[in-house]
């Protein structure tokens, strides 16, 4: 099962087949917003809105941690995220692809 971590453009459910929302809690509390489960091309995915689907919840206010144990919860055995930011090097224009190459990992 996939997990999917959307931001903009990447929390719309209309990407899902045959899908149902799920509210869970965590021992880290609540996630983002409901699990919203469902198939892509016949592939088990659950997809969460990092923001919430109404985008209610700032970056530095997202409950990763609830997140992250909601889909392992949820038996989903590889996660994808999306994420876009800006940058200050002139050399990285709009609408650049950058694929990061150092991981701040926050949850330790």
């Amino acid at each position: 099962k996939i997990g999917i971590i959307g931001g903009t453009g990447l929390d719309d459910p209309d990407i899902l087949e045959g899908r149902t929302e799920k509210y869970v809690d965590t021992p880290y509390g609540k996630p983002s917003d409901a699990l919203i489960v469902g198939k892509i091309k016949n592939v088990d995915c659950v997809l969460l809105a990092r923001h919430g689907r109404h985008h209610t919840i700032m970056p530095s206010n997202v409950n990763y941690r609830a997140n992250i144990w909601a889909l392992k919860e949820e038996n989903c055995s590889h996660v994808l995220v999306t994420t876009a930011c800006g940058s200050l090097r002139e050399e990285i224009q709009p609408g650049d692809l950058v694929i990061i190459d150092q991981f701040i990992d926050r949850l330790v």
